[in-house]
């Protein structure tokens, strides 16, 4: 039988090319702001979200998203307090978000074996609800990233000139980071908890040594995105092995191919310097 006779898989291939879009998307702006960790810190989050969300009987990417999303904006609040160590907010809302999940997870006996196809991703899980929260979601973000594209741009590489420039930094980066928290919530499905963090950095890191300029890396992170989430529900499905586990693993190969490239090149045009 084909791959695609199977529903679920169906279901885990129009969620999976969703993810693969949206999460390189919003990671360039995340990597070149330099905020990587704060996919770490707001997957984790994630964590408390679904165990609430599987302990009160909803869906745990509901629960999920809005539990990151508090993160996020928890996290905006709390640099604000510590202006000289602004770090300290990824690292603080972290360890609750990782606390809170260990709380809940012990006061919902069972949960655990629901709970793990969220923490490393499950494709046999994906049903029609999620291909509908996830469409939804990835439409709400990718249409705001499009309109507030110029200003995100401005930020990301020049914040004080974006002040001068009347743009409201404070309030387009709150927002950015909401949208960030929720990319990564209705990622755990296809990639898992875990893992989420990495789909969002590793394309673009690739991408960042092949690509020209901003738009190219864009377009790039994508394709690289894309690519390692295809190979890895095809692998997962063929060979039954954990689809988080091969999409990262093919990143990584990616990212790996994308570096020794780049080396050669460099090498190859200092030895046509040197020639010359």
């Amino acid at each position: 039988m084909s791959i695609f006779d199977y529903e679920f898989m169906r279901n885990a291939f129009v969620t999976g090319m969703l993810v693969g879009l949206v999460c390189p998307v919003v990671g360039l702006f995340v990597t070149l702001k330099r905020l990587s960790m704060i996919s770490d810190a707001l997957s984790h989050v994630c964590l408390a979200g679904v165990a609430a969300g599987l302990l009160m009987g909803a869906h745990p990417v509901l629960t999920a998203s809005l539990f990151s999303i508090s993160g996020g904006l928890l996290i905006e609040a709390i640099r604000l307090k510590y202006k000289t160590y602004p770090e300290l907010a990824i690292a603080i809302i972290l360890s609750a978000g990782v606390a809170g999940g260990a709380i809940l997870l012990g006061l919902g006996k069972g949960l655990s074996a629901n709970f793990m196809s969220y923490l490393f991703g499950s494709i046999v899980t994906v049903g029609g609800s999620d291909v509908l929260i996830i469409s939804a979601a990835v439409a709400v973000i990718l249409v705001l990233v499009r309109l507030f594209y110029k200003e995100l741009f401005m930020i990301t590489f020049d914040e004080e000139a974006a002040m001068v420039a009347g743009l409201p930094v404070r309030l387009i980066s709150v927002g950015f980071t909401a949208l960030t928290a929720l990319t990564i919530a209705i990622s755990i499905k296809i990639v898992g908890i875990l893992l989420v963090s990495s789909l969002m950095i590793l394309p673009v890191a690739a991408a960042l040594k092949l690509a020209g300029s901003f738009r190219g890396a864009l377009f790039l992170s994508v394709a690289l995105g894309e690519l390692a989430v295809i190979s890895g529900l095809f692998a997962s499905f063929y060979f039954n092995l954990a689809p988080g586990g091969v999409v990262i693993m093919t990143a990584v190969v990616l990212l790996a191919l994308s570096m020794l490239y780049g080396s050669l090149r460099a090498a190859f045009r200092s030895g046509q310097t040197i020639s010359s």
